[in-house]
């Protein structure tokens, strides 16, 4: 299932998205100055960093990032977007944020919130396609948690590579931009310092296609002390990037199976892992002999298959209805009112 790898098909997926990102992110209020202070933020809170034991919550740590709206949805949230330069990593890039409504809500005004770290496909450079509003994961997961069928994500939305030109697997390759680390130090301590989260792994999670839900699969199995869950749709499940050759042992350890072997091995903590796939995509054997093998023990799955589904982020959103979005939700921890 080498669909992502190459670099022809990977400047041909940019042209595949190009529309979708013109169309999908227009506001007339675009690359305005916004922040994701709301009423809740006049509500007297412990120092920063340290929130309620019993609610697990850590509270901004700051410094504060300045954001402009890229995009603003028909409920009156806005993905914002801000550039983002890694302390560990090195790396800068743009990251997108969008906040859901209960965020905003003075009755959560003292709880943490569940994050979603959300990868694209293709090339994730310069833009993440999450971003855009034609996607309709934003506006689906506000629909969903007021439907109950959801947590109200927090949903990060980081570049995936640093370039077009080859996919990093999302991993420190020798020689290379640090993109493991961009991906699960740099993004997470933004979030940290911005915004209201939990102190414990509960209350993070990623989600992502193809490339991406390699990245997020990996992440997860690498990191289980940070990361609970992943929703994992037409992911590769073996790191195969180019830039690995004449790395082979920084390979392996990176490479999901051997990750998830090692958790077995050590006995937990338990992750929970939701695949996805369509019907009209090859990747369903392989899923399938992944989780035979490997979910076990502490590594929790279950697959959704998608009927007549393509290996496209249009059938993965609406497909995370029909179980992954629930099932990950229970797995996680949500806000709690305040006392």
């Amino acid at each position: 299932m080498n669909v992502r790898r190459t670099p022809v098909p990977l400047a041909a997926a940019a042209l595949v998205f190009v529309a979708a990102l013109l169309t999908g992110c227009s506001s007339d209020k675009e690359d305005e100055p916004m922040s994701f202070d709301g009423p809740s933020s006049a509500a007297p809170a412990p120092s920063a960093g340290h929130g309620s034991k019993a609610s697990g919550t850590r509270f901004p740590t700051g410094p504060r990032a300045s954001f402009t709206t890229e995009s603003t949805l028909d409920d009156g949230t806005k993905i914002g977007v801000t550039t983002l330069r890694g302390k560990k990593s090195g790396f800068t890039g743009k990251v997108w944020v969008w906040a859901p409504k209960q965020y905003f809500d003075p009755k959560y005004s003292r709880s943490g919130f569940p994050v979603l770290i959300a990868l694209p496909g293709g090339p994730g450079y310069p833009n993440n396609y999450w971003m855009g509003t034609d996607l309709k994961l934003e506006s689906s997961i506000a629909k969903w948690s007021k439907e109950g069928k959801s947590l109200p994500f927090i949903v990060v939305m980081p570049v995936l590579n640093p370039d077009d030109k080859f996919y990093y697997d999302g991993s420190d390759i020798p020689g290379q931009p640090k993109m493991g680390t961009w991906m699960t130090d740099d993004v997470p301590d933004f979030v940290k310092a911005n915004f209201r989260t939990f102190t414990s792994r509960d209350g993070w999670g990623f989600m992502g296609s193809s490339s991406g839900g390699f990245v997020g699969l990996k992440s997860v199995l690498k990191h289980p002390e940070r990361f609970k869950a992943v929703i994992a749709s037409g992911p590769d499940t073996v790191p195969d990037s180019p830039l690995w050759r004449g790395h082979e042992p920084q390979r392996l350890a990176n490479d999901p199976g051997r990750l998830a072997e090692r958790l077995i091995r050590r006995g937990g903590p338990e992750v929970d892992i939701a695949f996805q796939v369509g019907t009209a995509e090859s990747g369903q054997p392989n899923l399938r002999a992944f989780m035979k093998k490997y979910g076990k023990g502490p590594v929790k799955t279950r697959l959704n298959v998608i009927q007549g589904g393509s290996h496209s982020a249009r059938s993965y959103v609406p497909a995370m209805d029909d179980g992954p979005i629930q099932w990950i939700s229970k797995k996680m921890k949500g806000p709690v009112p305040n006392g």
